[in-house]
């Protein structure tokens, strides 16, 4: 894909978002991997209202070379694309059934969202850990997502909320939007002791759509 039409429809997405609450004010930030560098929106700027021109660009090393100064957490995504060579795109969201998981002080922190869906396990993968709590801009996060991506395509962040990976950037706005609806699931169904996939079947899934 052109960068022009890579630029006009991550504009599109996050307008999608935005417009159905997964994140609000100047909250979340998605980047996409370009062949030279990185597309990244923004510091301080709302979803909703992006402009396809002044997306930052960023070269191969993660230097501002180009457009409007970029989100203060570069580095987030930084550590997803060091981790993974499979990651085209990265979206962070404050979405709140997420967030809200990754508040709960009783849930397993290396996979706090269970397989109850064969969406979440296609899209999201077999887990997704939570990474503790850093103050929001804090760099020094950084090392603790990198660790964790290496084997997960998504995390939460504590109190914070998830960031998740795709090969392209379709693949990772709709595995971010799943992750909000297995949150939701979750949320709805933990009391009650659901029946979740089996491991066998995970495999399975995993097999069949990688």
């Amino acid at each position: 894909m052109r960068e022009d039409d890579t630029r006009v429809l991550l504009v599109e997405f996050a307008a999608s978002l935005f417009a159905r609450g997964f994140s609000v004010g100047s909250a979340g930030n998605i980047s996409v991997r370009l062949d030279d560098g990185y597309l990244i929106t923004p510091t301080n700027s709302s979803l909703g209202r992006l402009d396809p021109a002044r997306l930052a660009r960023l070269d191969s090393d993660f230097r501002h070379i180009g457009g409007d100064k970029p989100s203060k957490e570069v580095f987030m995504h930084r550590a997803f694309y060091t981790a993974r060579a499979d990651a085209g795109a990265v979206v962070h969201l404050h979405s709140t059934q997420a967030t809200a998981v990754a508040c709960l002080p009783d849930v397993d922190p290396a996979s706090p969202i269970p397989p109850l869906t064969p969406y979440f396990v296609m899209r999201v993968g077999r887990r997704m850990p939570i990474v503790a709590y850093y103050r929001p801009g804090d760099a020094a996060m950084e090392p603790a997502i990198h660790s964790a991506a290496q084997d997960a395509r998504a995390v939460l962040l504590a109190n914070h909320g998830p960031v998740v990976s795709g090969k392209t950037l379709t693949d990772a706005v709709y595995a971010a939007e799943e992750v909000e609806e297995a949150a939701k699931l979750f949320l709805l169904l933990h009391a009650a002791a659901p029946r979740t996939l089996t491991p066998t079947q995970v495999d399975d899934l995993l097999a069949t759509f990688g």
